[in-house]
């Protein structure tokens, strides 16, 4: 036996797994609350403690963790067009780990600025134009953030020319020069700037209180959590060497704050008369809907779908609904247990929140009429022929309708413009070890693909294909 051990310093929870990875067997996993207000440290120890109760003594080989203790990276852009350079950041940004909380398009404004000094963000991202093009936008973007002394770290990754002198121009200030974004037209290059956001990530999450010293544990350096599930997602589907994956599939993280959706599938137009709208997505893509969680975001959830809907699928009045959605607003920690109202409005909840997460995530089509007749136009990621939807959220492992809630994220014929899976087959991961296995996949994939198959096919589900 070889115990390896995975770490996840969450925001709320610290979560562990340990592994044998001889054996391909999940030990046993814990939680504990992170404790991030005294000493980051006392979450991991008594997780470990938890564990130990469970599982016994374990000499662990290695040890391995990915992070979002710090809150997550809350990320700013600018870029010049929205639909490229600006949509170019916001893909380079949500790929490495970040929560996009403002885009800017074009020059920025004194009236931007002001906002962005109250937005106080983790990271700057200044980007616009394609490398031998418009040089005076990100010029002057540089010019006006310099006016204000940021103490924020900038990347810059825009139009090579100007670069080096938006740089000096931001002298004085944290400043990293990356490759262009976009350096030709409709084509991204995000990987670069991808990881030098993940490493200033990491810099950042790694001063958290008392994370420094839990880093020196380590075998290997920390990964952003979002980063670690994307890497288990694109292993799952695509597998690796001498492992098949099992294709094409999305997933959704329904969390208290934010709802996060990653689809693995290249998304382009199926049919011969359809044009693409914008820029082509990455195969491996992520997204984070801000607005939309259980508990701390989830008067969101009812301004995106309407109080009505929710009423609908709880069977509760639309009175009773909003008073039981601005009660769980402020008592957050509320779990329904065996309360009947909670547990149906928790499900409508999650069924909504999921929906409206994965509608915005996938692309749609519009039908329009040329010269040459009849033509569609895609924009974003088609992923109508995606077979595979795995979730995961308290909110859908704790309840007996979870394939009923993820039902919620494919295809609605009273929304036909919408490019979600038209049929799936539903996976689970109950015990929370899709990060565990990102991490686990940098130096033991084929072990970290085995244990997501087995893991995921142990739930009921994947033998019976879903649609709406």
């Amino acid at each position: 036996m070889k115990p390896v051990l995975l770490i996840d310093f969450g925001s709320t929870y610290t979560k562990i797994t340990a592994v044998d990875v001889e054996g391909e067997t999940i030990l046993g996993t814990a939680s504990s609350y992170t404790t991030i207000e005294t000493d980051i440290n006392d979450g991991l120890h008594n997780a470990l403690s938890r564990l130990e109760r469970d599982c016994g003594k374990l000499d662990f080989a290695e040890t391995y963790a990915c992070s979002s203790a710090a809150g997550g990276l809350r990320m700013v852009t600018s870029g010049l067009v929205p639909e490229l350079t600006s949509e170019a950041a916001r893909l380079a940004s949500l790929g490495a780990g970040a929560k996009v909380i403002q885009v800017y398009s074009f020059q920025l404004t004194e009236d931007d600025l002001e906002e962005i000094q109250r937005i106080k963000p983790d990271i700057f991202l200044l980007v616009g134009g394609t490398d031998g093009g418009n040089t005076e936008c990100i010029l002057h973007n540089a010019q006006m953030l310099a006016t204000i002394s940021p103490a924020f770290p900038i990347v810059i990754a825009g139009n090579r020319t100007a670069a080096r002198q938006c740089a000096r121009i931001l002298e004085g200030c944290t400043v990293h020069v990356c490759d262009n974004v976009m350096p030709k037209f409709g084509v991204l290059n995000i990987e670069p700037t991808q990881k030098q956001i993940r490493e200033i990530f990491l810099h950042r999450i790694i001063q958290a209180k008392g994370l420094s010293s839990a880093a020196r544990l380590l075998d290997d350096i920390m990964m952003p959590t979002p980063s670690a599930v994307l890497q288990a997602m694109t292993l799952l589907a695509q597998g690796c060497e001498g492992e098949s994956g099992i294709g094409d599939l999305i997933a959704v993280a329904v969390g208290g704050a934010t709802t996060d959706v990653y689809s693995i599938a290249d998304g382009m137009p199926r049919q011969m008369n359809t044009v693409y709208k914008g820029l082509p997505e990455p195969y491996a893509k992520r997204t984070v809907e801000g607005d939309i969680g259980m508990r701390y975001s989830i008067h969101g959830i009812v301004e995106a779908a309407g109080i009505q809907s929710v009423a609908q699928l709880s069977g509760l009045s639309a009175a009773r609904a909003q008073e039981l959605v601005d009660y769980l607003g402020t008592h957050t920690d509320v779990v329904p247990g065996d309360d009947p109202e909670l547990e149906a409005l928790d499900y409508a909840l999650a069924s909504l929140a999921i929906e409206t997460a994965v509608s915005r995530h996938a692309g749609t089509m519009e039908e329009t009429y040329t010269m040459m007749g009849q033509t569609f136009v895609q924009s974003g990621k088609n992923l109508t022929e995606v077979r595979q939807v795995i979730v995961t959220g308290g909110s859908l492992i704790h309840t007996k309708r979870t394939a009923a809630i993820a039902a919620h994220a494919l295809f609605d014929p009273t929304h036909p413009a919408s490019l979600r899976p038209k049929q799936a087959a539903i996976r689970v991961d109950r015990s929370y070890i899709i990060a565990a296995m990102g991490l686990l996949s940098s130096h033991y994939p084929q072990t970290a693909l085995r244990i997501l198959k087995k893991e995921l096919d142990n739930n009921g589900y994947p033998e019976q294909t879903y649609s709406r």
